[in-house]
């Protein structure tokens, strides 16, 4: 039946039954023994292997050859068991924000130009947030997106932006000028009319910025309550990803 669907991709389905033919059992096969596994011709399989091999997903050993998984199905799979991690770590520390005080409270990641959202706790009003998980905003010109360019290198950021108009990447490399100059990121309503946000980095094992969380609310200020909530919500979520600030304080 999964043949018979228009919007599947027949060769990206045929190269992961290729990877999931793999097993504890039989974690070596050659040409011959995949095509058998696809139900396909070798020069089918040939052009399956050949392209999964050049991605690092299956790695050539022996005479033959003979091919086993690769290092890029590895990685494959911590990515997927690293953002379980952050999602499982961060939840309950963005629901004690939220409960604090009553703003929006939300977890990003940087995908490509844009903040990727992947939590979100809404406040009481179900007013003061406008995203949802998966929503994709544009990091220059959202709280959480500018908290990953102020930790990155200026040569990153330029690189991110390599074609943008001059004047508009001038712009953004002066507030990530500004924003380096402390711990959190604010935002007045310079996303959308009269929605403030806060923002700050989470740190992982080796005190990298691996993601964002902010805070917003349909407001004209920015208490200093909510800032102080924000960077400890912040700080929790990294000790939680092994992170330990170089002071050792809270």
């Amino acid at each position: 039946m999964a043949e018979r669907d228009p919007y599947l991709v027949p060769g990206l389905l045929r190269g992961l039954q290729a990877l999931r033919a793999f097993s504890p059992l039989r974690p070596e096969m050659g040409l011959s023994e995949i095509a058998e596994a696809l139900g396909v011709s070798r020069s089918a399989a040939f052009r399956t292997v050949y392209t999964l091999a050049a991605e690092g997903c299956l790695l050539a050993v022996g005479p033959g050859p003979r091919y086993r998984l690769g290092p890029a199905v590895v990685g494959l799979g911590y990515g997927y068991h690293a953002s379980r991690e952050l999602l499982e770590v961060a939840q309950p520390p963005l629901e004690r924000l939220r409960d604090a005080c009553d703003w929006s409270a939300h977890l990003g990641v940087l995908d490509g130009r844009h903040i990727l959202y992947l939590l979100r706790i809404p406040a009481s009003d179900g007013l003061s947030s406008l995203v949802h998980v998966g929503s994709r905003l544009p990091a220059a010109s959202t709280s959480m997106g500018r908290v990953f360019l102020a930790h990155r290198s200026t040569r990153f950021v330029r690189a991110l932006y390599r074609g943008l108009e001059p004047a508009a990447l001038q712009r953004i490399l002066e507030a990530r000028k500004r924003d380096r100059r402390q711990p959190h990121v604010a935002s007045l309503g310079s996303f959308e009319t009269g929605l403030c946000s806060v923002a700050a980095p989470v740190r992982d094992l080796g005190g990298g910025v691996v993601a964002a969380i902010s805070a917003t609310k349909n407001t004209d200020r920015i208490p200093a309550k909510v800032v102080d909530l924000v960077l400890r919500t912040a700080e929790s979520i990294g000790r939680g990803l092994g992170w330990q600030p170089a002071d050792g304080g809270g």
